[in-house]
């Protein structure tokens, strides 16, 4: 076995994969966004900026509806995002620092990459971070990771890749240490030049809904919560006021 790598430092060619073999629905996850983007967005802008962007699937979509940026602090997932969308200025950066002097109508954090944090310091200062990248009446939307009382400690997942010339297998085990979110993934790759074997390791923080809920409002946001979302794990979304600082709804 080797050592383990950081997220995606030797699995991000495989990342598209992973994700269609899941049957992941990018289109409909941005046609969504926008539906809710347009219900709360006070703003008449149309800047769209997508933290922690990834392999830019979601900005792909999102151009139907907005003028594109992207960010995201990995590398070759970047590089990946600058061939789909040669148009999207794309920058790197840590969802904590970034400062990119300019401001958005609509930032969204989704696929619980907000789960890097590790910290509600972390989680807190990642949101007034974002949230002073918005147009007075700009829209965050932001996809949690699991709250504590829903993970399941020693949960295996496991996706499965079939492909003529490439056969996938990425498998973990979770495990739960106080407010932290383990995953160890095991790569099992297969291609005509042989099969290795490599592992990542993965950590996501754990924070409750009121947590969530106050990391909006200390950032000045008026906050509504989206309970279903996109793939069942909901959806915070925050208003920047433009006058007053009462909640939409919690």
């Amino acid at each position: 076995m080797d050592e383990h790598s950081s997220p995606f430092d030797k699995s991000a060619d495989y990342y598209d994969m992973i994700y269609d073999a899941s049957e992941k629905d990018y289109r409909k996850e941005a046609k969504r966004i926008h539906q809710l983007v347009r219900s709360y967005k006070k703003s008449k802008g149309k800047a769209l900026l997508d933290v922690a962007c990834g392999t830019g699937r979601h900005i792909q979509s999102m151009w139907k509806y907005y003028s594109c940026e992207g960010l995201d602090i990995q590398p070759k997932l970047l590089a990946i995002a600058r061939k789909r969308n040669p148009r999207t200025v794309l920058h790197r950066g840590n969802m904590l620092t970034f400062n990119l002097h300019k401001q958005f109508d609509a930032i969204t954090c989704l696929f619980s990459a907000i789960g890097y944090m590790k910290t509600i310091r972390e989680l807190n200062r990642a949101i007034k971070n974002m949230a002073c990248h918005l147009n007075a009446g700009g829209v965050l939307i932001v996809e949690p990771w699991l709250i504590p009382e829903s993970i399941i400690p020693g949960h295996i997942g496991a996706v499965f890749v079939n492909q003529p010339k490439l056969k996938l297998v990425r498998m973990n085990i979770v495990v739960v240490k106080g407010r932290l979110s383990t995953f160890e993934f095991h790569y099992l790759l297969g291609t005509p030049e042989g099969v290795k074997h490599f592992t990542e390791l993965d950590e996501f923080g754990l924070f409750t809904h009121n947590e969530y809920l106050a990391a909006f409002r200390s950032a000045g946001l008026k906050v509504a919560y989206d309970r279903k979302g996109l793939i069942g794990r909901g959806l915070y979304i925050g208003v920047k006021p433009t006058k007053t600082n009462h909640d939409v709804q919690a």
